[in-house]
């Protein structure tokens, strides 16, 4: 063996020795695995990304992975001429693009990452919100100004969801199994109806209810951002109000961390925004001392 191979199986073994504790602590824990953004359409992505899901099972953590697919419902919805609006960014979802979301999410994707687990060795089973009573939704209420008057009025986006009580009986009986739950974000109200709800607020209220060790939101940015362009790595919920009201954070990264704030307050040991991109960077974020994302903690 040459001295260059010494050191290429030298520092797999130092990396084996490094993930060593992370693997002690939470073997029998569940890590809640939010999928979307650029990933979902790059299939040597979707590759790492089952590859890490199977080894996160096979060193004895329980994943759960939610998954979005805006854009693939937004495709759908054109080739099947269903015209869309928005309200303040917020799709309106009326009966006809309720069900096309459906379709979508809990047929054509939910089954495309089971396959993509599969292949990687791994077994997983495709459900969504509405299977054996997981989430029970109610109607999101939003508001916005109208622009004329700049008075508050109550905006209906339809058969838009969010997650209001979570039963995983369904999670704990699968995980218990071997098998990997792929989470579709569709709900069912009180009221009988179906409802689309937005993949991370999904995956947050998921984590949140199994005390999950960590939740991962995988997207399409390295994490959150100070004004200098450096990657903050660790946040409270009081640092993350601070740069929300300084304009640090704006946009799309707003609800992700109110979502992450949320989840952690609620039981979940702590959530991570790190960017579904990289290749393996979930693993590099938890078995690895330097980590590769956003880390967020309770306090």
């Amino acid at each position: 063996m040459s001295a260059t191979q010494d050191k290429q199986m030298l520092a797999k073994a130092e990396t084996l020795i490094e993930a060593l504790p992370y693997l002690q602590r939470y073997a029998g824990r569940s890590f809640v695995v939010k999928y979307g953004g650029h990933a979902m359409g790059d299939p040597e992505a979707a590759r790492d990304f089952a590859e890490d899901i199977v080894l996160l099972q096979t060193v004895g953590i329980n994943p759960v992975v939610v998954h979005g697919g805006g854009p693939q419902i937004g495709a759908m919805l054109k080739t099947l001429g269903v015209e869309s609006t928005f309200i303040d960014g917020l799709r309106v979802t009326d009966k006809r693009t309720a069900e096309v979301a459906e379709m979508v999410l809990s047929g054509s994707i939910n089954k495309e990452l089971v396959s993509w687990i599969a292949q990687a060795g791994g077994k997983a089973i495709g459900i969504s919100g509405k299977d054996a009573g997981l989430v029970t939704a109610s109607k999101v209420s939003r508001t916005a100004k109208d622009p004329d008057s700049n008075i508050e009025r109550v905006v209906d986006l339809g058969f838009v969801g969010e997650p209001e009580e979570v039963d995983i009986t369904i999670l704990e009986t699968v995980s218990r199994a071997g098998i990997v739950p792929v989470i579709a974000p569709i709900g069912v109200g009180r009221d009988g109806h179906t409802y689309n709800i937005n993949a991370d607020t999904m995956a947050g209220a998921i984590a949140a209810a199994l005390g999950a060790a960590r939740l991962f939101l995988l997207t399409d940015v390295p994490g959150v951002l100070d004004k200098q362009g450096e990657l903050l790595t660790d946040l409270t919920p009081a640092g993350i109000a601070r740069l929300k009201a300084d304009g640090t954070i704006s946009g799309g990264m707003i609800p992700k961390l109110e979502t992450c704030t949320r989840a952690v307050e609620a039981g979940c040991e702590a959530a991570v925004v790190l960017d579904g991109r990289v290749g393996h960077a979930m693993l590099l974020e938890f078995f690895t001392s330097r980590g590769a994302g956003t880390l967020v903690r309770a306090g």
